[in-house]
């Protein structure tokens, strides 16, 4: 699809936009992203599933545990 630059800008039309209300628009190199928003930000609902574990310690040692040992 082809779109004219106005004035204004660029019309994008509706259908490619079913069922969003947001969008971000983005520049990336030589690319124009149009993104659709997250209605919920992904970062709240970390903890929402937590693992369980027999370690009581992860918060703390968490590199010791994910194989981030300090290597010399």
């Amino acid at each position: 699809m082809k779109a004219f630059v106005t004035e204004a800008g660029v019309l994008i039309p509706k259908e490619l936009l079913q069922g969003v209300s947001e969008v971000d628009i983005r520049k990336v190199d030589h690319c124009l992203l149009v993104v659709p928003v997250e209605e919920v930000d992904p970062i709240l609902q970390l903890g929402d599933s937590p693992v369980t574990s027999d370690v009581t310690d992860a918060s703390t040692r968490h590199d010791l545990y994910a194989g981030f040992q300090n290597q010399q």
